[in-house]
This record gives C-alpha cells, sequence and structure tokens, in this order.
C-alpha cells in the first residue's frame, strides 16, 4: 500500500508511530473499560463491549485507536483519564469526525492533571476511514498529520 497522508486538528498533540486497531463503528469508551474502570484489572485493557465486533476482548493498552467518534455515558471522560492513570490508555485516537466534549475532557486531563497524554487528532475525513485497516503502519505528527502505510 502506498503511504496516503490526512491532515486533521490535534486535540491532545504529539509524534507517535505504531500499528492501527480500527474500529468501523463508534467507540463506546464506558463499555469498552468496564474490566478496568470497574472490576479493578490493571495489567490489562481488554475491550468489553461486546457489541463492537471490530474491538471485542482486544487488548486496547497502547494501540492507535482508529474510529469516527467516541459513545457511551458521561463517564467516557473518566474512564479515559483511569486507564491512563493504570498505565493502560491507547497511545494515540485518531477520529474521522468532530470529537465530542466528553471524550474531549477525558483526554486533556490525562494529560494535564496527570502527564499522561493520550495523543488524539480529529477531523481526519471519512476517507481516513475507508483508508486504513488494523495492522496498518501509523505515523501521528505534532501538527496533527497522519501517515498510514
Amino acid at each position: 500500500m502506498a503511504k496516503k497522508t490526512f491532515q486533521g486538528r490535534p486535540v491532545v498533540a504529539g509524534a507517535v508511530d505504531g500499528k492501527a486497531t480500527v474500529s468501523k463503528q463508534p467507540f463506546n469508551t464506558t463499555s469498552s473499560y468496564l474490566d478496568n474502570v470497574w472490576a479493578g484489572n490493571t495489567e490489562t485493557a481488554p475491550c468489553t463491549d461486546q457489541d463492537n465486533k471490530d474491538l471485542f476482548e482486544k487488548d486496547l493498552q497502547g494501540i492507535i485507536l482508529c474510529t469516527p467518534q467516541c459513545i457511551g455515558s458521561s463517564m467516557g471522560g473518566g474512564c479515559f483519564m483511569a486507564v491512563a492513570g493504570l498505565g493502560l490508555a491507547p497511545k494515540a485516537l485518531l477520529f474521522s469526525g468532530h470529537i465530542d466534549s466528553v471524550t474531549a475532557s477525558g483526554v486533556l486531563m490525562a494529560d494535564i492533571w496527570q502527564e499522561k497524554p493520550i495523543v488524539c487528532v480529529d477531523l481526519l475525513g471519512e476517507e481516513f476511514l475507508e483508508a486504513i485497516s488494523t495492522g496498518d503502519a501509523v505515523s501521528i505528527k505534532e501538527d496533527g498529520t497522519v501517515e498510514v502505510g
């Protein structure tokens, strides 16, 4: 696959390289981190959202999550802050659309209060999700540029 470049808006800026983990459906933060936030798992971050066939039971620790947006309850922001505090957060969140206010609050709290940034870029466009697959190499730049491939 030839490299494709997308320009998004950095919400939490940072430079990160890794492999993509893709969910074509929105990421339900609260449902996905039940094992960590409520069941006390501090070793791994298995996705507990059985409605998300792309991610269910995959380890979410250290991934570059590519998804349209986050959904779920108002606890979602707290979930990101909690898993960051445990050292189990994703490396990065890449959104094809706008970040929601709950997710934005979570990644900002993790960055500012815990000094554990989760690099976050939104507004990458629908073509981004059409072009990327789980396992693809991803390079994120400080200015929100995302290279795939």
